[in-house]
């Protein structure tokens, strides 16, 4: 009966108010199908809807639903006191402004109607229903835009990036098939998520990325979402049907949230806001269940062997010689990595932290990291170390720290091949020949090319020439890339997204490249292990190309899984920015790898010691005794295990 009387009534207002009748125009028609309205600019009367929702700044009306699904029947009604006096329910019509909103030059619109007058209210109590996602409306697996589709075939991850605007095409949606189109063709709706799961902890402002009970790609043993190809020549899956968890509109909390656990329905409005698509739940949802706490220590183990090596990586986030996780990470080196031969660094800070005093030395810093090992191995793991010190304030990261690459070693297994001086901030080593006709490096360890343009304000990478006690040679490199920062947001206008810095690593990359390919002209079959935080995804095919021919992933070595190469988590990402590359020399050897998740799968952020990862791998450097493929057995070994009480006992 109201949708016969309801237009009828107002078309008599218009008539007696106006000599120019203006016909009601709907939310759907507002929307249009399309990111931007039709009716932009332009004041509509007579626009009925229920409200579905309020907030301190307006709320949301809801209409009869479109037979086209790329129009959304709910609107955002913008304005402080422009609702005063209606309630959630109630059965209106208003005037005002169609307005775009966008609080940033890089972010998509927000269709609303500003401006508002001339409300009526017809009834009150009427029930609004939600779409139930992953049954009337399913998120699309794989890309966010047609636009994310650059040359080198990465999709979202494409590089040139920023190529194409999304709100100058303003192309009619295709929400079977995008993300940022099938959003979109829900603004201003009410939706329920059911069966949610977090893909990561909270951001800054309490929001969490969930998806639900719908298909989603990369899905991890976790819970998380991680990034990956899923098909081998097609673009990683950008994970579009994931959205973000604004705060309830009711003043209630969300759960701290982590990955992997489960929380009860969502039910909320669709909105875009700080560059991404929210749902601001009409109250917080409850925990139904959250995953174990800690992950398992690496299998992997430093053997008898002389032709096998382990090699640890971690990023251990500013660490300087007063840092309060400094013992942290010597107990993940020895208890959750089994003390590796070799270990990987980044992020180590000089003798004076984060103070601002022209100290570069690190020596401080890294003899307090390997005491603790020390203590905590009860003296088992004794380690040396190498670095070579930066010029003060040229390298990035935290003001004051002067963060750099370093490198641990237990002198028992392995050493740094002798007869070289330790190069300086701005030697550059290079690969030469010894008295014996064996490879060495000119400095070792040293910088590669460290003057290069690709290096500035960004940590150098080290490189380092090491024997095993049976003369066996590898070589190494340890790099820590420039980060993403200036990055747009993944859900943004521009498109593909704005990859910070990408170029910048493009040409690191190159000249990694340029210096592997140096050390292989002397000896095709060396063994060489480049490793590190990367700050790139292997999925971003054009910054990882130099290396195509020279190095494999040692997750592609050891066949780890896709979905469980992570280092690090993202937004709703999980994803490695965290890799160890290796010759052919080591992958016809074998080998592996384990990622240990003992960050990532903190239930809070203040219970990371590091926002990254450790990874811990196995490679052989000759051929063991006992013919081809016994270097794979396991070796007698020294164990190093917890014991309940946080002592470490050594069998």
């Amino acid at each position: 009966m109201l949708g016969v009387w309801r237009p009828l009534l107002s078309l008599a207002l218009s008539l007696a108010e106006s000599p120019i009748a203006t016909w009601a125009i709907s939310v759907a028609e507002i929307q249009g199908k399309s990111f931007r309205s039709p009716y932009e600019g332009q004041t509509v009367n007579e626009v009925y809807g229920i409200l579905t929702a309020k907030d301190n700044y307006g709320g949301w009306i809801s209409d009869v639903p479109s037979s086209d699904p790329r129009e959304s029947n709910g609107l955002r009604i913008y304005g402080p006191h422009a609702l005063r006096g209606v309630s959630v329910g109630d059965d209106i019509s208003l005037t005002g402004r169609v307005a775009e909103y966008r609080s940033s030059p890089n972010d998509l619109s927000l269709t609303e109607l500003d401006l508002i007058r001339d409300i009526i209210i017809f009834s009150h109590d009427n029930p609004v229903k939600p779409v139930l996602l992953g049954e009337e409306r399913t998120p699309p697996k794989g890309q966010l835009s047609r636009y994310d589709d650059g040359p080198d075939g990465s999709g979202w991850l494409a590089i040139p990036n920023n190529v194409t605007r999304v709100e100058e095409e303003n192309d009619a949606l295709r929400p079977e098939l995008y993300g940022l189109d099938f959003w979109e063709s829900l603004e201003g709706q009410l939706v329920t998520v059911p069966s949610p799961v977090a893909a990561n902890f909270p951001d800054r402002y309490g929001a969490v990325w969930v998806y639900g009970a719908w298909p989603v790609s990369g899905l991890n043993s976790r819970g998380g979402l991680t990034v990956h190809f899923p098909e081998s020549e097609g673009p990683p899956d950008a994970h579009s049907g994931a959205i973000l968890i604004g705060r309830p509109l009711d003043n209630t909390k969300l759960p701290r949230a982590y990955m992997g656990m489960e929380m009860s329905d969502i039910t909320g409005v669709v909105t875009y806001q700080f560059g991404d698509y929210y749902i601001l739940p009409l109250t917080a949802p409850e925990v139904i269940w959250t995953p174990d706490e800690r992950p398992s220590p690496a299998t992997l183990r430093s053997g008898l062997s002389p032709c096998s090596l382990t090699i640890g990586d971690y990023n251990v986030e500013n660490m300087g010689p007063r840092s309060w996780h400094l013992p942290t990470i010597a107990d993940h080196i020895v208890s959750y990595l089994n003390a590796p031969d070799i270990v990987f660094l980044q992020e180590i800070q000089d003798d004076s932290g984060r103070k601002d005093d022209g100290t570069v030395s690190a020596d401080k810093t890294l003899s307090r990291l390997t005491a603790a090992i020390a203590r905590v191995s009860l003296y088992e793991a004794q380690y040396e170390y190498a670095y070579v010190a930066p010029e003060d304030g040229m390298d990035g990261g935290q003001p004051g720290g002067n963060i750099r690459v370093a490198y641990l070693w237990r002198p028992g297994k392995v050493t740094l091949v002798s007869g070289s001086p330790v190069g300086n901030a701005t030697q550059a080593t290079e690969p030469v020949l010894d008295e014996e006709g064996k490879v060495t490096l000119r400095l070792n360890p040293g910088r590669i090319d460290p003057t290069n343009a690709a290096w500035e304000e960004a940590r150098k990478p080290v490189a380092a020439a090491w024997q095993t006690n049976t003369g066996e040679r590898l070589y190494t490199v340890n790099v820590h890339y420039s980060s993403k920062r200036d990055s747009s947001s993944a859900q943004g206008d521009a498109r593909p997204p704005v990859n910070g810095k990408s170029e910048q690593r493009m040409a690191q990359v190159n000249v990694t490249a340029a210096f592997v390919s140096s050390l292989l002209a002397l000896d095709p079959s060396a063994h060489i292990i480049v490793g590190g935080d990367m700050n790139e995804f292997l999925q971003t095919r054009s910054v990882f190309a130099p290396f195509d021919g020279l190095l494999t992933d040692m997750n592609e070595v050891a066949g780890v899984p896709p979905a469980e190469r992570y280092t690090y988590v993202y937004e709703q990402h999980a994803q490695e920015i965290d890799h160890i590359l290796v010759s052919d020399a080591v992958k016809a050897k074998g080998g592996a790898v384990e990622h240990v998740h003992i960050n990532t799968w903190a239930t809070s952020k203040g219970g990371q010691a590091s926002d990254h990862d450790p990874t811990v791998a196995k490679v052989w450097v000759c051929e063991a005794e006992g013919g081809e493929g016994s270097q794979h057995n396991d070796d007698p070994e020294s164990v190093i295990v917890q014991a309940p009480w946080n002592q470490v006992v050594v069998l």
